[in-house]
């Protein structure tokens, strides 16, 4: 079980994500969270894999390739705040990511598989963290953020994401 963070254990940029995770049961919250996206992913038409809802704003593919890059980012981070290493980690510009990412030219069933490891890799490093390593704080981005607000940041960021996919380019 996980203790929701408080708020001095991240930016309050992560609040809304944070908010969207519901349950206390981090590695189920994971799986489900997976599961559901994968889901999506599976009915989505592929006609729609390439649509954009506005000028300048991602398809579907590249929207998926941000939550793959996005997830390593965090973990990369959670380690290192687990580890109780206090460097200052640097923030990321997301959308710098998204051309040379290639995520309009790869197959969805590559970018499937590649979400399905990484998260796969992500449920393994939380599952070994214990609730010392889980209450760490480092600095990312000039910013505190705990293991654990990272773990729910996770999850919502995820959650995020699908519902825009729903709502903006599927209009469910």
């Amino acid at each position: 079980m996980i203790q929701r963070p408080q708020p001095h254990e991240y930016d309050p940029y992560y609040q809304y994500f944070i908010d969207l995770v519901e349950g206390d049961d981090l590695i189920q919250v994971l799986e489900n969270t997976h599961s559901a996206t994968h889901k999506l992913i599976r009915n989505t038409p592929s006609d729609k894999l390439d649509y954009r809802y506005a000028e300048g704003k991602w398809n579907i593919r590249e929207v998926l390739v941000h939550l793959i890059d996005a997830e390593r980012i965090f973990c990369y981070r959670a380690l290192r705040f687990a580890r109780q290493d206090k460097t200052d980690l640097p923030g990321f510009e997301q959308d710098d990511y998204v051309v040379p990412s290639n995520a309009a030219t790869r197959s969805i069933d590559s970018i499937a598989q590649e979400l399905a490891a990484v998260r796969r890799a992500t449920i393994m490093l939380f599952k070994n963290f214990d609730e010392t390593m889980m209450n760490q704080i480092g600095t990312a981005n000039g910013t505190p953020m705990s293991v654990r607000a990272i773990s729910l940041a996770i999850a919502g960021h995820e959650l995020h994401h699908c519902k825009i996919i729903r709502e903006r380019y599927l209009n469910d």
